[in-house]
Parts: C-alpha cells; structure tokens; sequence
C-alpha cells in the first residue's frame, strides 16, 4: 500500500542521513521505473544531496530482455563523489550489473545501492543490495513508478499483474 511504502522510504531516507552525516552524497536515478521512489527517498534524506538520472531498460513487456540498454550516461559529476544508485526495483541485477560498470569507470568514492523492491529470488549477482525497501516475491509488479508497457506508474499502491 501507499502508506507502507511512504514509511519504508522514510526509514530509508533517515538511515542515509546517518550514513551519509556530513557528506553530500548523489543520487543516480535510473529512468523511468525510480522516478517517484527517487523524489519520495530525496525528500526523506535530511542532509545536502544531489541527484542525477541514467535511463535504462531491460524488459518488453512482462519479460526481461536479458540485455540492458543504457540510453543516457551521467556526466563527470560523479567523479570523486559518494553515490547512491536509486532503482525501483531489483530482481535479476543485470542492470544492477551493467551501470555499476558504467559507473565504476566514472572513478566515483563509493557506490551504494537502495531499491524500492527487492526480489531475493530472482537475484543472481554478488554485489550487495545496501539499501532494499520492501523484499517481495518474485512476481512481476506494477504501480509506484513501475509499468507494464508504460501503463500503471501512476498507480499510488504496488500490484502483482494477474497471469
């Protein structure tokens, strides 16, 4: 529901304000699914950040495509910088995978991770998740930044998509 996501984000907006005290970390949102997780998690964070947005896709349809598309690259901002991938969700961490290469290139400070979604049961990397809102299933969703063909990001609520 809307109100368990609002409160999972805010605790992770309060755990990054800890972590981060002190620092100015940035935000990388990955386009389109984050956009809303980004905006809700950056207005939980109580200290300085910054964000910046990576497009990326990885399904057509209900499917992965098992490769990923980077259409959108981040500028040299980063380097030197303490950086949060901010995705709506993970599942497989192929595109985990791919712009975490992308941006080690960039010689960032650190790179973390912080999801909306997790799904531990479709996870096949061993980069660490830092970061996971909710821990679900593996079943493919919709709402709260997340589609089904571009329909359903405007819904307020997550759903499973009916077989």
């Amino acid at each position: 529901s809307a109100s368990a996501i609002g409160e999972k984000v805010n605790s992770l907006g309060e755990e990054l304000s800890k972590e981060y005290e002190g620092k100015k970390p940035l935000l990388v949102a990955i386009m389109n699914g984050s956009f809303m997780f980004a905006a809700d998690l950056m207005r939980a964070i109580s200290i300085d950040c910054e964000i910046t947005f990576i497009k990326s896709s990885s399904y057509s349809g209900t499917e992965s495509i098992g490769k990923v598309n980077v259409t959108l690259g981040p500028n040299d901002t980063i380097t030197g910088r303490d950086v949060i991938i901010v995705e709506d969700i993970v599942d497989s961490g192929n595109t985990m995978e791919k712009l975490m290469a992308v941006l080690e290139t960039k010689k960032t400070k650190e790179i973390k991770i912080a999801t909306a979604l997790y799904k531990p049961e479709a996870y096949t990397k061993e980069f660490p998740i830092n970061y996971a809102g909710i821990i679900i299933k593996n079943d493919f969703v919709v709402g709260y930044g997340l589609d089904y063909d571009g329909l359903g990001r405007n819904l307020k609520d997550i759903y499973v998509l009916a077989q």
